[in-house]
């Protein structure tokens, strides 16, 4: 089969890659995959197909097959929904933030953050939809002037959450596709076939003239500008959420750090996760290196670190607050039906990351992979137990329940994951997913032959 980027010679290994290999290696990682890309992508389009089966049968008998039980109204969907936000942050924390202190070493990872922050946004998105069951409703949560005269119910954490949540998607998304008009320009000219076409129109005539340049700095610095401050708004409103209401365990002042601390936690492990099999199948080793996962480790550390002094806090002011329904609810977390899920939590969150402490597992790729696959199972429990745990043991005896999800519930979940890889297999595979200006601006600049250091 015909590769769509035209072939080089080997690459010369030096200690730094000229401008020329940046473009010719990056490039190669849209040639033509290989048969384990397709397999791959065969195995999650199945899934995706599983769970888009389990949606129709939901949508056709009822909220009752999600396994919904008074007083447990939000369960996997809600859950789901939350920790799709929440791996959303890391990647405009490391796009967006770093570049805002000049920090060198995003420029291998942050293009793979930034694409994670607009699908998982995207996969997000779907839960509140699914979680209200007739989907083809769900504009009744959007404000616009209409002729029945209705307005959304501006109390309900629904539209708070389309708020925040279309926000998020928009800025991120200007985001990604203002940072890919240079490197699409750079691809565009190496292209063949029907992707040459498909980069014409998406490099926005960029020839990269003086001009245009000055223009694109200027705008990507006031979207990194602008995009800073929903990391702490965004998932602060989806915090709201629950700290807004009387339900012990929920009503809380530490929600909003807490979520927003738990919330680049996650989305630094989703990172590392992603990074790992890309820089492995793409070859990319010479831009992505153990410097990388080591910053990045350091980071899930000191987020990690966050989130397990919130753990001690919740448990703490529960405690002090006197109150006998707080009280109780965080021992029947820890001891109650669902102390599995508890420990879960608290073993991946806030054990594990301990092992960060030592400079061989910070360094360690295989290590942190595995690492990171543990946190995101732990935050996705963090979530279950606000959520599921605080609702099952509420004021009243009598009023308490047990929620366990249906095969609807983790087969829909299932699903959200897979319909996630799917838009990033795509994407890995049509645009690059190493900044190739920005590795090119801290390379060492070339020097005539015989100049002087």
């Amino acid at each position: 089969m015909a590769t769509t980027v035209h072939p080089d010679p080997a690459p010369a290994h030096h200690a730094h890659p000229t401008y020329h290999e940046v473009t010719r290696d990056i490039a190669a990682t849209l040639g033509t995959p290989k048969r384990g890309y397709y397999v791959l992508l065969a195995f999650v389009l199945t899934v995706l197909a599983a769970g888009a089966f389990a949606l129709l049968w939901q949508i056709r008998y009822g909220l009752g097959v999600a396994g919904y039980v008074p007083p447990v109204m939000w369960g996997v969907y809600i859950t789901t929904f939350v920790f799709w936000v929440g791996i959303a942050h890391s990647g405009t924390l490391i796009s967006a933030i770093l570049y805002l202190f000049r920090s060198a070493w995003r420029t291998s990872v942050y293009r793979t953050a930034e694409a994670m922050t607009v699908f998982a946004v995207m996969t997000a998105g779907l839960f509140p939809l699914i979680h209200v069951g007739r989907l083809w409703y769900a504009y009744w949560l959007i404000p616009y002037p209409n002729q029945r005269g209705l307005w959304v119910n501006f109390k309900s954490p629904l539209v708070w959450d389309v708020f925040a949540v279309s926000t998020y998607f928009t800025v991120s998304t200007l985001f990604l596709i203002v940072g890919l008009v240079p490197d699409v320009a750079a691809i565009r000219d190496k292209a063949i076939g029907w992707r040459k076409k498909l980069y014409r129109i998406t490099a926005l005539g960029w020839r990269g003239t003086d001009q245009q340049w000055r223009h694109y700095t200027k705008a990507y610095l006031y979207l990194a500008a602008l995009a800073t401050p929903l990391v702490l708004s965004v998932h602060s409103v989806v915090s709201w959420d629950f700290a807004m209401s009387i339900v012990p365990g929920w009503h809380a002042t530490i929600f909003a750090p807490y979520f927003v601390a738990g919330a680049i936690y996650s989305g630094v492990a989703m990172v590392i996760t992603l990074i790992v099999p890309l820089r492995k199948v793409f070859q990319l080793e010479r831009y992505i290196n153990v410097i990388h996962f080591e910053n990045l480790a350091k980071l899930l550390l000191l987020t990690g670190s966050i989130v397990g002094y919130a753990y001690l806090m919740e448990y703490f002011v529960a405690w002090y607050s006197g109150n006998p329904f707080e009280r109780a609810s965080f021992w029947n977390r820890a001891f109650g039906e669902y102390w599995w899920a508890t420990w879960t939590m608290l073993l991946c969150n806030g054990v594990l990351p301990l092992f960060l402490w030592f400079p061989k597992v910070r360094r360690s790729i295989p290590a942190l992979f595995v690492l990171s696959l543990f946190v995101n199972l732990g935050m996705w429990f963090e979530r279950f137990v606000i959520i599921v745990v605080s609702l099952s043991f509420e004021y009243e005896p009598y009023a308490m329940g047990h929620y366990t999800p249906s095969w609807v519930d983790w087969t829909i979940l299932a699903g959200s994951f897979a319909w996630f890889f799917m838009w990033f297999l795509l994407f890995a595979k049509n645009f690059p997913t190493v900044s190739i200006t920005e590795v090119k601006e801290i390379i060492p600049m070339p020097r005539r032959k015989g100049a002087r250091a």
